[in-house]
């Protein structure tokens, strides 16, 4: 699937696979929020981000309505995937609302503007990918790219 974000005329590509990877994920753990990080790679002029694959956390709370990871476990994770393979690295978040909408929260959005403050992460525009799910399927998901303080969806 090929996603694109005309704010920045940046597009995405996510492997369908991988979507449907993370769908499960996500049904697995309703009624609560879950979720990941993403890892992929940018093309040399910055127009194309392929989503590679997804870490999960080894500890976090998944709630009904909220959902926090720990970092616990995923720097070593990350630096294993970055010593192989130095274009692939930490590009985003994903999480589910079940029963929800795609859209993203007040929360959502201040987790956001949190990574891009953090000086260890060191990344500008992460990606965000939230899904509705229930407990047998994925209802609808969107992603966003993270900006100046916005959440930009990509169509």
């Amino acid at each position: 699937m090929i996603l694109f974000n005309q704010h920045k005329d940046v597009k995405v590509v996510f492997p369908d696979n991988l979507l449907q990877e993370i769908g499960v994920y996500g049904t697995k753990s309703y009624p609560k929020e879950f979720g990941g990080i993403l890892i992929g790679e940018y093309t040399e002029d910055f127009k194309t981000l392929n989503i590679r694959d997804t870490i999960l956390p080894k500890k976090y709370k998944g709630k009904r309505y909220s959902f926090e990871r720990s970092i616990t476990g995923l720097v070593e994770h990350l630096k294993k995937i970055y010593q192989s393979n130095p274009r692939q690295y930490y590009v985003g978040e994903w999480h589910t609302h079940p029963d929800g909408s795609t859209h993203y929260s007040n929360t959502d959005l201040n987790s956001m503007i949190e990574i891009v403050g953090c000086k260890t992460v060191n990344i500008k525009n992460p990606v965000l990918l939230i899904l509705s799910v229930n407990k047998s399927k994925v209802n609808d998901f969107a992603l966003y790219l993270y900006d100046n303080k916005k959440l930009l969806k990509y169509e």
